[in-house]
């Protein structure tokens, strides 16, 4: 089985810039974090623009969605912003592919200590390989259906409802 793995942003792929202290976009970090995962499952990577979730708008979503489609892999997993997780994984959910497709992140950017990226990414590449068919979303090691989770920014954490 092939996982596709479409990195569109987020905190997870910020980089630290030290003049100016802010969190900015370069190359995503995702090809260096498929290599220390060592992962053995085949993996294809595929680099959409990287976007803050909260600049993301509708034909960003469907790029996004026009991407799982076309992949010909029955697994995707979607690196994404937290923020707006969930609209797009609300528009992967009402499209019913007949894929299972994980969206991820993370609360702290992959290159910064005590990030959460490695994990997410960890627990999502499991269940995308063992999940039926649908939308999901692997947060704080826990999987949720596209459709009944929510982002708690009180906590930082991902929940039901």
């Amino acid at each position: 089985m092939t996982l596709h793995i479409l990195a569109t942003g987020g905190t997870f792929d910020k980089h630290y810039d030290e003049l100016t202290g802010r969190l900015t976009f370069a190359a995503s970090h995702l090809p260096e974090v498929i290599r220390r995962a060592r992962l053995t499952a085949a993996v294809e990577l595929s680099v959409l623009p990287l976007l803050d979730s909260l600049d993301m708008q509708d034909g960003d979503r469907q790029r996004i969605l026009d991407a799982c489609r076309a992949s010909a892999a029955k697994a995707i997993i979607i690196v994404h912003g937290t923020d707006t997780m969930r609209e797009t994984a609300q528009v992967l959910g009402t499209a019913a592919l007949d894929k299972t497709i994980v969206l991820t992140g993370a609360m702290i950017p992959y290159e910064i200590a005590d990030s959460d990226a490695l994990f997410n990414l960890g627990v999502a590449v499991g269940v995308a390989q063992t999940l039926p068919a649908g939308v999901y979303v692997a947060m704080n090691g826990q999987v949720f259906a596209w459709d009944r989770v929510q982002k708690n920014r009180l906590l930082g954490v991902f929940e039901s409802v």
